[in-house]
């Protein structure tokens, strides 16, 4: 089943064995050419380990648009992961402004996913400031960004 070779598949990215989850992604894309999410981890190893960075980034978009024809129940939370794996083969082509559209389109079905924030971060972008017609260093939008982002404290004086 594929769910089988996924967690075998996670388990080998755990402890940062790549080629091992590349093999077992090689075989399963053959057992199951039309499964969305095997193609998807596939087409990002593809070009982290295998190097072949057009074709896994064409792995992982096909695998979202077969995502979009199935129109299955729970689809939605499968959409960040496969946009973090396309960003993922964009940026092993380096091909980082399509990587950072990608990882933000993801962030459009789950704006607080840790993996498409951790990547951004990563690339070095940021919030827009507050008030976006002052500049990002304007007294006004870095008080009002502290206030934002700090957090509220609990019923006894937790944070």
């Amino acid at each position: 089943r594929p769910a089988d070779y996924l967690r075998a598949v996670k388990a080998h990215l755990r402890s940062s064995r790549q080629k091992d989850a590349f093999r077992l992604l090689q075989q399963a894309a053959v057992r199951f050419p039309d499964d969305p999410v095997i193609l998807s981890y596939y087409g990002c190893m593809q070009a982290l380990v295998d190097k072949k960075y057009r074709s896994g980034v064409e792995s992982c978009k096909r695998a979202i648009a077969l995502l979009k024809k199935a129109e299955t129940f729970g689809e939605e939370t499968l959409y960040p992961v496969f946009y973090l794996n396309l960003g993922r083969a964009y940026l092993a082509a380096t091909r980082k402004t399509d990587a950072i559209d990608v990882f933000k389109q993801g962030l459009k079905y789950d704006n607080g996913n840790s993996d498409l924030l951790k990547e951004l971060r990563g690339l070095g972008i940021r919030k827009p400031a507050p008030v976006a017609f002052l500049d990002r260093s304007n007294p006004i939008n870095k008080y009002i960004g502290v206030l934002l982002n700090t957090p509220k404290k609990g019923p006894a004086g937790k944070r």
